[in-house]
């Protein structure tokens, strides 16, 4: 594929960019070939015939040609979708767009991730149903934190392996300290066994078999506050994107 290789894929666009006057770079995240970013010229134009293709938060069967490294090409559309409720919720909206970020920036383009690909579509898939869009993303975070090579251990308390007493989490750690071992870490967060519990489920619940959660806005505003502190701290990553939802959550206050 060193020269190019012209060929279908499936694609959920990440974000669009303009560049020079009539043309658009356009980021997908593809099931065959991971993130790849391609050029499509004209996209600005008026009559652009494909202008369904490129807008935010669509996904599809693509014909295009694919390049090892530098820019690729789209040819045409086969099969497009649409997530509406998403383009038209700015609070879903921004929560996709962050999630989006969040994979983008835990892989390098080039390399191909079909599992992250399912996940993101059927993630995408819940919040335009009317799924809880900050449950969703808590999900996304807590799993993709093994991309960022943080791998917290939720399965049992890192010193003595226990699970049947209470947890908390540790940083200094990576992972959960029964209360046997509280004393280990005198900075550990302090965190409520409802959270704990919802950590422990996120981490390896799978997306396609949810039908239904609730989380109480008390447990929700405890799990975005560890996963900040995590991102900030442990990972040192936080897309632009999650500064706007920081400002939403300040003018819904």
């Amino acid at each position: 594929m060193s020269n190019g290789q012209r060929t279908d894929f499936n694609g959920i666009l990440l974000y669009t960019k303009a560049y020079r006057e009539h043309d658009l770079l356009i980021k997908f995240l593809t099931k065959e070939f991971g993130k790849k970013m391609f050029l499509v010229r004209g996209a600005k134009r008026p009559k652009f015939k494909m202008r369904a293709a490129v807008l935010p938060f669509t996904y599809g069967l693509y014909g295009g040609d694919i390049k090892d490294s530098g820019l690729s090409y789209i040819m045409n559309d086969k099969h497009l979708e649409h997530f509406q409720n998403i383009s038209e919720d700015i609070t879903k909206n921004a929560y996709a767009t962050y999630i989006m970020s969040l994979i983008d920036m835990a892989y390098p383009d080039g390399e191909a991730i079909p599992g992250w690909y399912d996940k993101l579509l059927t993630g995408l898939h819940l919040i335009d149903e009317g799924f809880d869009e900050q449950i969703i993303t808590n999900i996304f975070e807590v799993q993709l934190l093994n991309a960022y090579g943080v791998a917290p251990d939720w399965v049992d308390c890192v010193i003595c392996h226990r699970t049947d007493l209470p947890f908390d989490y540790s940083e200094a750690y990576g992972g959960l300290l029964c209360s046997n071992h509280w004393n280990k870490d005198p900075y550990r967060m302090h965190l409520d066994a409802r959270t704990i519990y919802y950590l422990r489920l996120f981490s390896v619940v799978d997306l396609k078999k949810l039908t239904h959660i609730k989380v109480n806005d008390q447990t929700k505003k405890s799990l975005r506050e560890v996963l900040d502190q995590i991102y900030l701290r442990s990972v040192g990553v936080v897309p632009k994107s999650k500064h706007f939802i920081d400002q939403l959550g300040k003018f819904k206050l």
